[in-house]
């Protein structure tokens, strides 16, 4: 049995092939390609896969209200999907908000570099600490 990090880590690798299938208008399955990472059925990956693309418009709106010099559509795949997951888990899960950043952070370590480490970060932090005020 995977770990929620381990998991995490399939999402973040299902929303890179989604994101690129919609940049170059390729049709595809979700549900499909969701079954092409997992080696048994798991409901973590797929409602949380599921819900960052229907939030997704609303998920890149939080974003971009707090990255610096940066917009989510700009970063790299892997980096719009790493911060995505990390803005789902915050807004809409009851995750623990200190473990989505954390969680969000050591995905960044593994696949981006120095500087999209402190990016995702700093927005994660700001959007806990600016929506906490608004109680969620």
């Amino acid at each position: 049995m995977k770990t929620r990090s381990e998991l995490r880590d399939i999402i973040i690798k299902i929303l890179y092939q989604v994101y690129i299938y919609e940049k170059e208008k390729i049709n595809f399955n979700l549900e499909n390609l969701i079954n092409e990472f997992l080696d048994t059925k798991n409901d973590f990956v797929i409602v949380a896969t599921k819900e960052i693309i229907l939030h997704q418009k609303d998920i890149s709106v939080m974003a971009n209200k707090y990255l610096k010099n940066w917009d989510i559509d700009r970063l790299s795949k892997v980096d719009k999907a790493i911060l995505s997951l990390g803005i789902y888990e915050l807004m809409y899960t009851d995750t623990p908000k200190i473990v989505s950043i954390n969680e969000a952070i050591e995905l960044a370590k593994r696949y981006s570099d120095e500087n999209v480490v402190k990016m995702i970060n700093a927005t994660l932090d700001q959007i806990y600490h600016s929506e906490e005020e608004n109680e969620w």
